[in-house]
């Protein structure tokens, strides 16, 4: 897999991904950024519940359950100092459906 992000200007970026999507990321206004995306980190986060979220319903799919709907609410904490890496990331899953099995659903996010 690769990507490319390119900088436009002040603080704001596009990161081009190997499947031809672009997606806009910029910085806050205190750090020179004008607000025009995604931060990067808010990226990060929302990658990891992209990842996840895709591969429970996957799961959940090819075991036949029949979901409606599957959200992730993510929370996390960064290090106060620079670099500011992710310490802790919690990932809260709703998934709603006819019939679901408790046991395959929690084996699905288990994974």
């Amino acid at each position: 897999m690769k990507a490319v992000v390119k900088w436009l200007d002040n603080m704001s970026f596009v990161g081009e991904s190997e499947s031809g999507h672009s997606v806009v990321m910029d910085g806050p206004p205190e750090s020179g950024g004008r607000n025009l995306g995604v931060r990067p980190m808010e990226m990060v986060l929302l990658g990891m519940g992209g990842c996840t979220a895709f591969d429970v319903v996957l799961i959940l799919k090819k075991s036949r359950q029949q979901i409606s709907d599957c959200h992730v609410e993510l929370s996390a904490e960064r290090a106060s100092d620079v670099p500011k890496v992710f310490t802790r990331i919690h990932a809260h899953y709703v998934i709603t459906g006819s019939n679901l099995d408790e046991k395959r659903v929690a084996k699905a996010v288990d994974l």
